[in-house]
């Protein structure tokens, strides 16, 4: 099968490695001419006989927009635009009205993997019609993993990237209980090893995961995250889990923690804890630390 890729990034690149070991032939395009096949979007679909895959790698919001209007005019009527980027699910629903206006077909799939992805495949949730999704099928099935599961036909258009963030929503959450949970194991004098008792935790706990196999390599490379700013940003997916909950009317306390907790990391200097530290002072005379600027 043959497949065109915009978007030849860290996941993408390693998503045209993967496809074209499985015996498929991938054009990609990028911006940057040295990892790029062809030297334009127009290139690119030119290239590819029909009825055309174009799958979309780029980051969400206007890149995706401006890249789904072009192809919306250089493709033609049984061709199929994939969104693989982190977009938002209710933008995959104005995607679809817009090349379905031109008889386009548009397929939305969240992807996970990271870096991992081309060792081990990408977990794959996509959402569109019957006929859409058996155009793209090879290609899914040459990036899941190996077996009967890492991949799933999700529902309709958006429910693809709707899964995806509330995949990424629970990782938010897992990531904080683990984060909280070894500093407080930091924070204790008796506790003298913390790195090992993660280890420990990789074999007959219920708490065993993927996630905390990463935790322990981060603290094989540093040990007490010495080298490492408390600081961490989110992709936006954690915030639009807690806006659908709202719409929603789903209570997601855990996911919903998790995200604030990110926000507070980007304060050297929290307002918040201002406020708290004096408000403690006045009612119960505890000590305060002055600021020394």
């Amino acid at each position: 099968m043959e497949l065109g890729l915009i978007g030849l990034g860290k996941m993408g690149g390693n998503m045209r490695e993967r496809i074209r070991r499985a015996g498929h032939t991938v054009i990609g395009y990028d911006r940057n001419p040295d990892v790029s096949d062809v030297g334009s979007l127009e290139e690119l679909v030119s290239s590819l006989k029909g009825p055309r895959v174009v799958w979309v790698m780029v980051p969400a919001g206007a890149a995706t927009q401006s890249t789904v209007d072009e192809l919306a005019a250089l493709l033609e009527p049984g061709d199929v635009v994939v969104d693989g980027g982190n977009s938002r699910w209710t933008d995959d629903e104005k995607h679809a009205v817009e090349l379905g206006l031109k008889d386009i077909g548009f397929v939305d799939c969240g992807v996970s993997g990271g870096v991992w992805g081309l060792k081990n495949g990408y977990a794959l949730m996509y959402g569109g019609t019957e006929e859409n999704v058996a155009k793209v099928q090879p290609i899914f099935d040459a990036l899941k993993p190996e077996g009967d599961f890492g991949a799933v036909h999700a529902g309709k258009v958006g429910a693809g990237h709707f899964a995806k963030m509330v995949h990424n929503g629970i990782e938010y959450a897992m990531m904080q209980a683990y984060a909280e949970g070894w500093e407080l194991l930091e924070a204790a004098d008796s506790v003298t090893d913390v790195r090992e008792i993660f280890r420990s935790w990789q074999e007959g706990t219920v708490i065993r995961s993927w996630l905390l196999d990463l935790a322990v390599n981060a603290l094989d490379e540093d040990e007490h995250l010495e080298q490492l700013r408390g600081y961490a940003a989110d992709s936006g997916e954690g915030r639009w889990t807690v806006e659908a909950a709202i719409d929603k009317s789903v209570p997601l306390p855990a996911i919903t923690a998790s995200l604030f907790a990110r926000f507070s990391s980007r304060q050297e200097d929290s307002p918040q804890m201002k406020m708290i530290a004096a408000l403690r002072n006045q009612f119960g005379g505890h000590a305060v630390e002055k600021n020394s600027k």
